[in-house]
């Protein structure tokens, strides 16, 4: 969601559509009553909004969504950026199961000074060489890891080291060697393939930003029985994402479609007609359409009947009964919905652009030309005056004829073809 309230540049953005994962305020207008404090824990989101944590303003700092502060850290200070604040930020934390009786929260310092902010990019263009050196000294140990990412703490005390592994590692050995390398406190973080591409980011094969980088906060379990149950073609590398893992979207439809097949009785796989047996080929579940084709014929048509027609059909052959055809029952698609369809295909091609000319027809042109030629050249001469001067036509200037042939107008003679004579054969 884009913004629309123009205050990105001053870093009061009320929309919240500015950084990646935010929460829309539709509070942020509203105005407290009178006595009513607001709400004092502040949502905080870091590099990026790749991390997000809750931070007490015990202080009443006046911040505006976008400001960068300074909390706590371990050992020192972080800094962050606000993402949401308000009424909202109760929500969140019913959503994401944070007790802040049980669980008491780092407070906010203070504003982040420039210097403050300098200090954080210098170390942002460290975890870059970090990381590869991580990923050297994991190597060297033959673990069975991955260094995904390194995020330092802002004042540099600390390193947070992301890394995917498939079985349980022991990194006792690498804490020790990555203590004497950085010389700074480690943490080391288990993540998942989906939470690795979450925050690296990326484009998916629909054309837009990757949902788990923008909008998505949890990661459901995602099954190949989910494209069955939408009739999808089970191909893993149109189903995988940039994780490698089974595409998310999968699970956006999937509710609706297990709702729609229980109106699908069982056993409308092969059904009885007088013509022979029809046996299922295709099911549009949210169309409610079922696709039948003769099982004995091979060139049999398709036939799409309603899911009503097919029940009706399914009842008649509990009883016994048999429809005549199919075709008198099959949906047939208009012309306007024929042309439609032909209308919305890209780049489309007409066959007649594809058809091949006769070879006859460049031939026959030209002849017709030389024709017309010949014509034009033994029209008489009074004819060619009278077409370009039709003034004088009533005075038509006297024929000229042949002197051998009077009937005959002026003509020019054929030519006489030479005979045909044999070369002479070579010595």
């Amino acid at each position: 969601m884009g913004c629309s309230s123009g205050g990105c540049s001053t870093g009061g953005c009320s929309t919240g559509g500015c950084n990646k994962k935010n929460v829309f305020d539709w509070f942020s207008n509203i105005q407290y009553a009178s006595g009513i404090d607001e709400y004092n824990i502040v949502e905080v989101s870091f590099k990026g909004g790749s991390r997000k944590d809750y931070y007490i303003n015990d202080r009443r700092i006046d911040l505006v969504k976008g400001d960068y502060i300074c909390v706590e850290g371990s050992g020192g200070y972080d800094i962050g950026q606000v993402s949401l604040k308000g009424e909202l930020v109760k929500l969140q934390l019913k959503k994401n199961k944070i007790d802040t009786t049980k669980e008491p929260l780092l407070k906010i310092l203070r504003k982040a000074n420039e210097k403050e902010l300098a200090t954080m990019e210098i170390f942002r263009n460290k975890e870059m060489e970090a990381m590869i050196k991580a990923r050297l000294i994991a190597r060297q140990l033959n673990l069975e890891m991955k260094i995904s990412e390194v995020e330092y703490q802002a004042d540099g005390k600390k390193a947070i080291f992301y890394f995917i592994a498939d079985e349980r590692v022991d990194f006792r050995e690498l804490i020790k060697r990555y203590v004497s390398e950085y010389k700074i406190k480690i943490e080391l973080k288990h993540i998942g393939a989906r939470q690795e591409a979450s925050r690296i980011g990326g484009m998916g094969s629909c054309g837009r930003e990757l949902c788990c980088s923008t909008w998505l906060n949890e990661f459901p379990s995602v099954t190949t029985g989910a494209a069955r149950y939408q009739n999808i073609s089970i191909n893993i590398e149109k189903l995988s994402g940039q994780c490698g893992r089974l595409k998310c979207c999968l699970n956006y439809e999937l509710a609706q479609y297990v709702e729609a097949t229980k109106e699908f009785p069982s056993n409308i796989h092969e059904i009885q007609t007088e013509e022979g047996v029809a046996v299922i080929r295709k099911t549009e579940i949210l169309k409610r359409q079922v696709i039948f084709t003769y099982k004995n014929d091979p060139a049999s048509d398709y036939y799409k009947l309603s899911l009503n027609d097919v029940k009706l059909i399914v009842e008649m052959n509990k009883k016994g009964e048999k429809p005549k055809s199919l075709s008198t029952m099959a949906i047939k698609e208009k012309e306007d919905e024929k042309v439609k369809k032909d209308e919305d295909l890209v780049g489309q091609i007409q066959l007649k652009t594809l058809e091949k000319k006769k070879p006859n027809q460049r031939n026959n042109n030209n002849n017709n030309s030389n024709n017309n030629r010949n014509k034009n050249a033994n029209r008489p001469i009074a004819q060619k005056n009278q077409e370009q001067n039709p003034q004088n036509s009533q005075t038509p200037p006297p024929a000229l004829h042949n002197a051998g042939d009077p009937q005959q107008p002026n003509q020019p003679k054929p030519k006489k073809k030479k005979p045909f004579r044999k070369p002479p054969p070579k010595s």
